[in-house]
């Protein structure tokens, strides 16, 4: 057992449950805070978490920009889903990446959407080995303090896409697919299937291919792993922590269960199409799957960094349960076409509707002395904002979180002379201790979310 717990009853934060093949992180106990409230070996009440949440293709900016500013502002059709969380979020226009532009190498803008987004720097036109664009963001941050967490950093999504090949003009297909970047040549691949996530959280990536299926073959549940280091923890704690510890284990196996069914669906499909062990057929329950999953991180403290792709940029990814069954990229030239606008803002909803459903699950889940959504800073974005004319700038964009209680929220904010989108992730590395004089084409912070 690795709980080590001292004379004081005061547990680690890194405090984890063991068994035989898997490892389980706790949540943030009462018994982990020292007398003053911090957690023990820490510097404030809770960690600061970051996401950075990607969609496709731009958005149908009229009818998702607030037609006011300020506090006083009125949610727009497309944004209404987060009316709820008007306290607890921002949303911001006028950011721009100029980097996304073509600047003398001619069409392949979805492209250059994606892989600008986080690391707003001009990706080299190859469709060879020889990519390079820039480190993003959530990898420069994980660069510095991943280690306060076992893994450094969370990369998932919603559909595989492809890493070589050309799938835009000429640029190589890793430009598309993916947003997060260790080093400047160096594309960091999204997990799309719920169930190997689940094992890298809780131990289960050790030993080799046939470990892991032996395993999964006599483990039912990985409760049931780290059952006997969780009934002689239980019995050193206080009634409140208990709850807690219970609460928590009905959230993972919920998770577990969720997971089961999915591999059961999928087994039903017809022999030849494919689908990747554990990975939902439903998108929208495939998506809840994947933001319950990077709330289960966060809560644990398995990481404190997360990027989740909901499509690769391009995507022609159809949304009948929206009722739009046209390919969303050929939707986005749309022309003025009244028909395709209405069914791109429908899509624009969806994705609203999952990022809403993140954010009640982050709320809902206390932290310290808040809650998780507190202690976050969430983005929610595309690289593109009018997907009919590839603009990159006036990208449509939502800061969602405390940043635990450095950000001013509840306001529409409306920018300037094409802010770049850097200053907001500048201004996000200062507020989680990332060292950071700039970081692509900033120009510094954005003050305009300061407290």
């Amino acid at each position: 057992m690795t709980t080590h717990i001292r004379k004081t009853n005061q547990l680690s934060r890194r405090s984890l449950l063991r068994g035989i093949g898997a490892t389980m992180s706790l949540p943030l106990l009462d018994a982990m805070l020292s007398t003053n409230g911090l957690a023990a070996g820490a510097s404030s009440d809770a960690p600061l978490r970051m996401a950075y949440v990607f969609f496709p293709n731009g958005a149908i900016m009229p009818e998702w920009t607030p037609r006011t500013d300020g506090d006083k502002f009125e949610f727009s059709k497309t944004l209404k889903p987060l009316e709820p969380f008007r306290n607890n979020l921002n949303i911001i226009s006028g950011l721009a990446q100029d980097n996304g532009r073509a600047k003398g190498d001619g069409p392949g803008d979805h492209a250059r959407s994606a892989s600008t987004f986080l690391t707003g720097a001009h990706p080299v036109k190859t469709a060879g080995a020889d990519i390079r664009v820039g480190v993003s963001a959530d990898q420069f941050a994980a660069s510095q303090i991943g280690n306060a967490s076992r893994l450094p950093s969370l990369e998932l999504g919603l559909e595989s896409g492809r890493t070589a090949g050309n799938c835009d003009s000429g640029y190589s297909c890793a430009y598309s697919s993916t947003i997060s970047w260790k080093t400047d040549r160096t594309p960091v691949p999204k997990e799309i299937n719920p169930k190997l996530v689940f094992e890298r959280l809780f131990g289960g990536e050790n030993g080799s291919p046939g470990d892991r299926a032996k395993r999964a073959k006599y483990r039912r549940s990985i409760l049931d792993v780290v059952a006997d280091d969780a009934q002689r923890l239980s019995k050193s704690l206080g009634k409140t922590d208990r709850q807690k510890i219970d609460e928590y284990f009905t959230s993972v196996r919920e998770i577990e269960q969720r997971i089961e069914q999915a591999e059961q669906s999928a087994k039903l499909e017809t022999p030849d199409f494919v689908i990747p062990d554990g990975v939902p057929k439903d998108l929208a329950e495939h998506s809840k799957l994947m933001y319950d999953l990077m709330l289960l991180a966060f809560r644990t403290d398995s990481t404190r960094i997360a990027t989740f792709m909901l499509a690769s940029e391009g995507s022609n990814r159809s949304y009948p349960m929206v009722g739009v069954n046209g390919g969303h990229h050929s939707l986005s030239h749309h022309r003025d076409d009244k028909q395709k606008v209405a069914d791109l803002q429908k899509i624009d909803g969806f994705h609203v509707e999952q990022f809403a459903y993140f954010l009640k699950r982050m709320n809902e889940t206390k932290d310290g002395d808040g809650s998780l959504l507190d202690h976050s800073m969430l983005v929610l974005g595309s690289g593109l904002g009018d997907g009919n004319r590839h603009r990159h700038d006036e990208l449509p964009i939502v800061l969602a979180g405390g940043g635990s209680g450095t950000i001013k929220n509840g306001r529409h904010i409306r920018l300037k002379d094409e802010t770049p989108l850097n200053n907001l992730f500048l201004s996000m590395f200062h507020r989680a201790g990332v060292k950071a004089d700039s970081f692509g084409d900033s120009k510094g912070p954005l003050k305009e979310i300061d407290v």
